[in-house]
């Protein structure tokens, strides 16, 4: 039957702009009534950061929350809208399709909504009454997806009937904001969780994370029936920041599965197909058409790079409607098998991800990471060093890799390596320490500020400090492809930035208690402090002036530090401006 409503329904033109596309702002519309009540009930429930909080609730499986968020997104569609529209109509036009379990609106060059239907076949529906959009000059290429433009049949006569939509900013905060949030919070602690707060992928980011894999999977499994376009990385791992890129994989480990099962008689069939002289050459030829598709058929993907010299080669591509950058690439399983490991240990424990959170935005605000490939210390060598500082404390505060592998059930083997550690959370026992987020920060600092590292390596899956087994200057194991140091590209100028950074930030905190000011005074203090121009890159910079000997000059800075009053020192940040990148 077809549908009658506000409007008419297309699907999208393939002739979207190519090029570069610029990050666009995201802002969420709220949604009223009783779906509006469940996803605010949702966001504040995921942004429970309390120490302890964690321990209240079961914990569910990485595989599990993968499979509840895919089935989501294979009952949601992606609608483009006018800028003006009835929310009201717009939803009773779609429910003639189904009943609808959510939905939430978003800006990324013009407006889009996210609806979510409680059965598969709503979609199905919706689609058989979609046409494909008639052009003037341009041709457009028919393609059936979940991918909507919806226009009004009268837009003269609605315009000026329906309420405005009510919008709520889905950005982090101006730098200005978050200066005011952390000067007047009441603790270091809340500092570190507010961090968190602000800058962590909300419920709706996550969702049309996983909206966007789904949409690139249908699109895949017109060539490869039964493929799945999984997330990972920072989308899954629960230390994605809002605006990070998304990271997908096309697995097709279960195309063509032997199943005993549904097999009888003395025969076996196997599929005929192409066979190539290599794994690598295989995943190149397929990631080279699956580009090609994105290029020339896919919705809202430009600008579109296919790298397939790369160790790991991977299709590079902007999705124009959600407005990610996206890598794919293909049987990645040691990576997704990296994100379920980082997912346990920031359920484990709340601490461990505001941590994360701070030790991240903290080196980006003083350029020691960056977006630029280069000798910078990496998001994922940050994190590895917040863990294994987490697994050195007196009582641990998180397990080594080694112990969870004695609590799996069942052997994990990937491309030879082993993989093996348990999923279940419920199965590790909490940790019986009790230190504050402040007292962690500061031994953070104070650890690596003089941390061994012409000699040492860091390992999480013994726990502890090993000899180099090579003279990079910074040398940290990949968990499970133990033979490569993740941190290689490190040079020795940006460790010694790093460490001498990290001594200045430990001396700064050291001083917060005897000069802490009142949150009236809206001075700079405590993470706000960290996060301003540092006196190590001022004196780098002065010392390029003068030319100086580097030793010489960070030495003095030391010494001179040490000596000093408190009250001679702590009044020397007053005005500085905060920086919040992330």
């Amino acid at each position: 039957m077809a549908a009658r409503g506000v409007g008419m329904l297309a699907r999208l033109p393939l002739c979207a702009q190519r090029g570069q596309v610029l990050r666009p702002t995201h802002r969420l519309l709220s949604c009223p009534g009783p779906v509006a009540a469940d996803l605010k009930r949702e966001e504040q429930s995921s942004r429970n950061v309390e120490t302890g909080s964690e321990d209240k609730i079961p914990k569910k499986k990485f595989s599990e929350v993968q499979k509840e968020r895919r089935e989501q997104a294979q009952r949601t569609v992606l609608i483009h809208c006018p800028s003006k529209i009835s929310e009201k109509k717009f939803l009773k036009y779609l429910s003639q399709h189904g009943p609808i379990s959510n939905h939430f609106f978003y800006e990324s060059f013009g407006l889009y909504a996210v609806v979510e239907f409680c059965q598969k076949e709503s979609i199905t529906s919706l689609q058989n009454v979609t046409r494909t959009p008639s052009m003037d000059t341009e041709a457009a290429i028919p393609f059936k997806s979940r991918f909507f433009n919806v226009k009004m049949k009268n837009p003269s006569n609605q315009t000026s009937e329906q309420p405005c939509i009510r919008c709520s900013n889905h950005t982090p905060p101006s730098s200005k904001k978050l200066s005011e949030l952390l000067c007047y919070a009441e603790s270091i602690d809340d500092q570190l969780n507010t961090l968190l707060k602000e800058f962590q992928l909300t419920e709706e980011d996550i969702k049309l994370r996983y909206l966007t894999c789904s949409l690139i999977e249908d699109l895949a499994a017109a060539y490869f029936q039964d493929c799945t376009v999984r997330p990972f990385g920072s989308s899954v791992n629960s230390f994605g920041k809002l605006g990070c890129d998304l990271d997908m994989f096309l697995d097709l480990g279960e195309i063509g599965k032997f199943n005993t099962n549904k097999t009888s008689g003395n025969f076996l069939m196997e599929f005929q197909v192409k066979n190539v002289s290599s794994e690598r050459i295989a995943t190149q030829k397929i990631l080279s058409v699956i580009g090609e598709c994105l290029d020339h058929f896919g919705p809202g993907c430009v600008g579109v790079q296919k790298i397939l010299n790369a160790r790991c080669p991977l299709v590079r591509f902007s999705h124009q409607a959600s407005g990610f950058q996206c890598d794919l690439t293909t049987n990645n399983g040691i990576a997704l098998k990296s994100s379920e490991l980082l997912y346990i240990y920031g359920a484990l424990d709340s601490r461990v991800r505001a941590l994360v959170f701070c030790i991240r935005c903290w080196a980006r605000a003083h350029s020691l990471t960056s977006s630029i490939p280069g000798s910078w210390i990496t998001n994922f060598s940050l994190t590895m060093m917040v863990i294994f500082f987490l697994q050195r404390r007196s009582p641990p505060i998180l397990p080594t890799l080694d112990y969870l592998k004695t609590l799996a059930e069942d052997k994990c083997i990937i491309e030879g390596h082993n993989c093996t550690f348990v999923s279940d959370l419920n199965r590790i026992k909490p940790s019986g320490n009790t230190e504050t987020l402040e007292s962690l920060l500061k031994e953070f600092f104070e650890y690596f500020g003089n941390f061994a590292f012409n000699k040492n390596s860091i390992n999480i899956r013994q726990g502890r400090e090993q000899n180099k087994p090579e003279s990079s200057p910074l040398h940290i194991q990949n968990p499970f492809e133990t033979s490569l140091n993740i941190s290689k590209n490190v040079n020795q100028s940006q460790l010694q930035k790093f460490v001498d950074l990290a001594r200045e930030s430990a001396w700064i905190l050291s001083q917060e208690d005897k000069d802490r000011p009142s949150p009236s005074s809206n001075r700079p203090w405590g993470l706000a402090t960290l996060l301003l121009p540092s006196v190590v890159n001022s004196v780098s910079l002065a010392k390029k002036k003068r030319k100086k000997p580097a030793s010489e000059r960070i030495k003095n800075l030391l010494e001179s530090i040490k000596s000093s009053s408190p009250e001679n020192d702590t009044n020397t940040n007053g005005k500085r401006t905060v920086s919040t990148q992330a």
